[in-house]
């Protein structure tokens, strides 16, 4: 199966709608930097927490690189969850030079 992805440019303008964005990194990596907005869930607990994930018309997930999180959408649309992989993850968001949120969720 085919896994969707979208690019950084494509993921900005969705999360200035409101978008819902998954974030599967372990919780050090999500302090240490992610993008604005993102819900944690790591990849580890997803099977367990996916039910927390709110009905939308798309989930997008991101994780460091991409990996993880294809792996995420997956599991997810496995489960008529409608979830697209965030191509190059975290740290594409990062090399774009667009602004991340680090420390402790507010």
């Amino acid at each position: 199966m085919a896994i969707e992805e979208i690019s950084v440019d494509q993921l900005d303008p969705a999360l200035g709608s409101g978008a819902f964005v998954l974030d599967v990194r372990n919780p050090d990596e999500h302090l240490e930097a992610r993008v604005p907005g993102v819900v944690l869930i790591p990849l580890a607990e997803l099977e367990s927490r996916y039910v927390e994930i709110p009905p939308s018309d798309e989930v997008y997930v991101i994780c460091r690189s991409g990996a993880r999180s294809a792996q995420a959408v997956e599991f997810l649309r496995g489960r008529g969850v409608d979830a697209v992989n965030v191509a190059g993850g975290t740290m594409a968001w990062i090399d774009s030079g667009r602004g991340v949120d680090s420390g402790p969720d507010a």
